[in-house]
This record gives C-alpha cells, sequence and structure tokens, in this order.
C-alpha cells in the first residue's frame, strides 16, 4: 500500500513538474504574441515557443505550430555543433532560419535560441520561432511556390551569434532587417523574439532556485522516460503489421503530373518506423519538404492519431525511425526550394495518417481533411505609411468526418496551426479591402457523415502595382473519403471572379501584378465524408440544405433526389 502511494505521489509530481514547465513556455507565447509588431504574429499567432536542456533535447513546447517543431530542434542541433556550452554566456542568443545550414524549415521562420545559466553552468535552452512577413528573396512574401533554388527565397541565416552578454548585435540586427521589404517591423519582432526568450530564461532560474538543480534534473529524466514508455505501450497495442498509404501533390509546383508521397509504417512490437520510398523525385519549385519539417510532420502525426495527450518532448522523437531517400521531395538535396513545404508537410500528414488508421479500429478512423495550406502573399506601396508592406495569410479547409460525426468546417489542420487574420486588421493595416468571407457550399463530401466544409476569402486592392502569389495545392486531387464515404470538392483560385476577366490561377501563381480594383478570391476544398451516404440521416441532410452548407442539385447527386424530398419534406413538417 505504501508503495502504491508512493507511486501515485511521484506521478502526481511528474505531472505538476511538467505543467510548470509547459506553463513557462505557454507563458513566453504569450509574450512573444501580445508584444510583436506583425500581425502575422499578434494576430495570426503563427509563432512557436519550446524549452530544451543542455544535451539540447526537447523538454515542452507551447501548443502553437507544430510544423515549428522541427526547426527549433534544428537550430539547437547547429548551435550545439557549432558552439561548445563552455563558449556561451549569460545573455547570449543565437539566431538562424536556413533549411540546409541550420536544421531550418522555410527562410521565413526564425528561430531564436537563448541559453539559460544557472550557477555559471547552462542548464536550459529557451527558443522561439516566428514566421516573419518577408525576408527578402524574389518574390514579396519570400514564400513563392516556383522559386528553383533556395538563392531566391530570401536572406539566409546559418546559426549566429545574435546578442553578447545581454547586448544585442545591431550592425548584425540591421544587416538581417534590410534585407528584407519591410525592415521596421523585422526589427521590432527579432527584439521581440530575443526579449521573449530572457524572460522564459528568468522564469526558468527561479524554478531551479525554488526546487533546487538535483530535484529539476531527476524530474526532466522521469518526464522522458515515462513519455517514451507511454508511446512504445501505445505502439505494441497496435496489431503488427506493414500498412501503406498514398497521397500526391497536383504536380511539383509548375504543371505537370501528379507526385506521389508514399507512407510505408512498420508496426513490429513497440517499435514504430516510417518509410517514404516510392515518393516522387524533388520538385522543381519550391514544394520540397527538409528534413526538418519531415520529422516534425511525422511526430505530430504519432501524437495525434496514437495518444492526443502525450507529453510533447524528446520522449515522442526517441522511439521513431524515419526513412526517407535523399533527392525526392521529402528529402530534398541543397540547394532546392523549400518556400511552399507547408503545402507537402500536409499532404504527408495524410499519408501518414492513412497509414496509421489502417492499424486501428474503425471507430477512430477519420477520413481525409483538406491536407493543404492554401496561403497568399499580397504586397505593394501603402500610401498611408508610406513603406512597402506585406501581408501573408494561410487559409484552412474542412476537416475529415469521423464514424460518429461530421468534420469541422474551416479549421487549418495538422501541422499549420495558425488563425485568419480578422477583417478589421487586414483593412486597418493594408490598403486591402475583404470582400467576402464565408463557407464553401458543397465543399465537404458526402457520406453518412459529411466533411467538413472549406471556406473563402475575397479581397479587392485597392492601390495599383500590388503583387500577388500563391502556395496551394489540391487545386486538382481532392481529400478522399473513408469507408464509402465521398471526395471533397478542390480548391479554386480565381483573379476576377463574376467579371468578363475572370481568370482561375495556378495553384503556384506567383508575381502577379494588379491593379487597383481588382479581385482575388480564394475557396478552399472540404473535408472526405465518412460512411455510405444513403445512411445519413434525412433530419441531417434536411438541416444541411436548410444551412445552405449542400445545394439541392450536389444533395440530389450525392444522395438521391427520392431522400432529398423526403428531407425536405421532414423538415417542413418539423
Amino acid at each position: 500500500m505504501n508503495h502504491q502511494a508512493d507511486h501515485i505521489a511521484d506521478a502526481i509530481q511528474m505531472e505538476v513538474f511538467s505543467n510548470r514547465l509547459l506553463a513557462i513556455a505557454e507563458d513566453m507565447g504569450s509574450i512573444l504574441i501580445r508584444s510583436s509588431f506583425s500581425s502575422n504574429i499578434k494576430e495570426r499567432r503563427d509563432c512557436s515557443t519550446a524549452l530544451f536542456d543542455a544535451k539540447g533535447r526537447l523538454i515542452t513546447q507551447a501548443d502553437h505550430i507544430p510544423i515549428h517543431l522541427g526547426a527549433m530542434i534544428g537550430a539547437v542541433e547547429a548551435m550545439l555543433a557549432r558552439y561548445p556550452l563552455a563558449a556561451m554566456q549569460p545573455g547570449d542568443a543565437f539566431i538562424a532560419n536556413d533549411p540546409y545550414l541550420a536544421g531550418g524549415s522555410h527562410l521565413p521562420d526564425i528561430s531564436i535560441i537563448t541559453p539559460v545559466h544557472q550557477d555559471g553552468e547552462v542548464k536550459f535552452f529557451c527558443g522561439n520561432i516566428a514566421h516573419h512577413a518577408d525576408v527578402g528573396g524574389k518574390t514579396p512574401g519570400s514564400t513563392s511556390g516556383t522559386s528553383r533554388s533556395i538563392f531566391e527565397e530570401g536572406i539566409r541565416l546559418p546559426i549566429i551569434r545574435i546578442a553578447r552578454g545581454g547586448e544585442i548585435d545591431e550592425d548584425l540586427l540591421e544587416l538581417i532587417a534590410h534585407n528584407t521589404r519591410d525592415p521596421e517591423e523585422r526589427l521590432l519582432d527579432l527584439r521581440t523574439q530575443i526579449g521573449t526568450n530572457v524572460r522564459g530564461g528568468a522564469m526558468l532560474v527561479q524554478l531551479i532556485e525554488r526546487m533546487g538543480w538535483p530535484a529539476v534534473e531527476q524530474a526532466i529524466e522521469d518526464i522522458l522516460t515515462y513519455t517514451r514508455r507511454r508511446l512504445r505501450n501505445r505502439v505494441a497495442d497496435l496489431p503488427d503489421g506493414i500498412y501503406r498509404f498514398e497521397r500526391a501533390m497536383d504536380d511539383d509546383g509548375f504543371p505537370g503530373d501528379p507526385v506521389p508521397i508514399v507512407c510505408t509504417a512498420t508496426i513490429a512490437g513497440d517499435r514504430l518506423s516510417f518509410d517514404f520510398s516510392g515518393s516522387g523525385p524533388q520538385a522543381r519549385g519550391a514544394i520540397n519538404l527538409p528534413d526538418s519539417a519531415l520529422k516534425a510532420s511525422i511526430y505530430y502525426c504519432v501524437k495525434a492519431v496514437l495518444d492526443p495527450g502525450l507529453m510533447p518532448n524528446q520522449g515522442i522523437i526517441d522511439p521513431i525511425v524515419i526513412t526517407a531517400p535523399a533527392g525526392t521531395i521529402v528529402n530534398p538535396k541543397a540547394p532546392a526550394a523549400v518556400a511552399g513545404r507547408a503545402v507537402t508537410s500536409n499532404r504527408l500528414c495524410g499519408a501518414v495518417f492513412g497509414a496509421l488508421y489502417q492499424a486501428m479500429p474503425a471507430e477512430r478512423v477519420m477520413a481525409s481533411c483538406n491536407d493543404s495550406t492554401s496561403a497568399v502573399s499580397v504586397s505593394g506601396w501603402h500610401s498611408g505609411r508610406g513603406a512597402t508592406y506585406v501581408y501573408p495569410e494561410s487559409m484552412g479547409g474542412g476537416a475529415g468526418a469521423f464514424a460518429d460525426r461530421d468534420g469541422m468546417d474551416a479549421v487549418h489542420v495538422h501541422t499549420v496551426n495558425s488563425t485568419n487574420l480578422p477583417a478589421e486588421a487586414l483593412e486597418l493595416e493594408y490598403p486591402l479591402l475583404l470582400e467576402e468571407y464565408c463557407l464553401v457550399p458543397d465543399s465537404g463530401g458526402a457520406g453518412r457523415h459529411r466533411g467538413g466544409m472549406g471556406m473563402a476569402r475575397q479581397l479587392r486592392v485597392r492601390e495599383d502595382n500590388t503583387t500577388f502569389s500563391a502556395r496551394s495545392d489540391a487545386h486538382i486531387i481532392p481529400a478522399p473519403g473513408a469507408a464509402g464515404g465521398k471526395p471533397s470538392n478542390t480548391t479554386r483560385i480565381l483573379r476576377n471572379p463574376g467579371t468578363p476577366e475572370e481568370e482561375a490561377l495556378h495553384s503556384k501563381a506567383s508575381g502577379l501584378v494588379l491593379a487597383a480594383g481588382e479581385v482575388i478570391r480564394v475557396e478552399t476544398l472540404g473535408g472526405g465524408g465518412y460512411g455510405d451516404p444513403a445512411e445519413r440521416s434525412l433530419a441531417a441532410l434536411a438541416r444541411d440544405l436548410r444551412e445552405e452548407k449542400i445545394t439541392r442539385a450536389a444533395a440530389e447527386r450525392d444522395y438521391g433526389a427520392e431522400r432529398v424530398r423526403q428531407a425536405l419534406e421532414q423538415g417542413e413538417a418539423a
């Protein structure tokens, strides 16, 4: 009995300590969001924070953007490979963004890593990463899907010391900022990132002083061991086997054939491995997925599918083996372009989910989500500010349906977890009008449970010489359904819709110059449906029609004219 009580007490203490660390990372995230200057960070929350130990192991990550995890891990690894701990002084900070030189994800995601000293020794590292609206390159926004090499995508930062002994290297900061289209925004946001880690470090030192370093050190080892063991137990609960699933990109950034992403998951006892052999060659365009983003995507998938409550730390990483042939779209060779890697990351997540679901009961399976991210960049001269602006936006779509419920409407899925910029903030900060922001009828796949709906945003530019670029996908290949459910619609990007000049744009349209008054409309895809559409209840069908989530023509096509008639009669009687 005493032994059991001790065990319960230890488990409680470990949970309390883990949440103390998570609270520090979350507090850092709140500071970064509240203090930032750019709308992409303060409004869309396109940033993340994490804590690492002196060995570079991930201790915890705040609940922000999953794909950022790999880039911060890569930055810490690059820093430790270049700088010994003894060479790091209190008040130092390091900066990096490059996928090939410093484990980055793509160049707009800039990491700041700060050592935390206590009693003269490095005990932790605080890390944060933020997506900057522009870091230079040939196209405003630095995320063109048609870049052919990383040299076209912006300023490349290997791991560099950006602060020494508490003093920011102003020369380096100015050099970075003035290689971008909005240097004031870069200067302010980078200072905020550096300051955020200082605050996180102070909280960690307070924790060490309160608990004592031996207790903190042991608690960290216990948490990592527990997480590792818990994940292995989840894997062991699944049937051994080899499970393969394939998704595909519309093209490789330029019009052409689809590019397959093949995931083969192997479960053997408590061991889990992923092999991406059979995936297409690295892309001509910028949708290649670098190593750090590949790893982050898989860690997210394993946590989301097998155990959403698992602590986000090194314990998730250690048990997973990943194989990705070099020179493929999921493991490109330098200097391949990577600016649009988020599109590929989400499609890869769809493949990983599909593989893992084959080893799970039907009631836990979800149909494919939009598995994409439709991102746009709009840039030009802001006459009110007297400066160049860059407006970035990534848009969600529909989530897949489950065995017991419809998919969620208009949400970001998988590794892109940002929010949409509110209309008020958009129109206040940029010379743009948001004319429509709505759900897209008929976008979710039909089924016993309907896939979630995609979303539409329609922008009108207010000044001449406005540049527009997109990085999107699923304009050709929809999200498939599950268990007999139907696929979703596909994404569309239209220039001047509803006019004689209407033009459907390629998913990776880049560098279009718009005149004042021109309109861009983005309609994203929905999620796949689950189950036979003939099994959807008449009440749910009537509700969909009443709320205009589906049109009558689409309902009759997918559910049958007689069932639609019955649903409408039932709705009228109600």
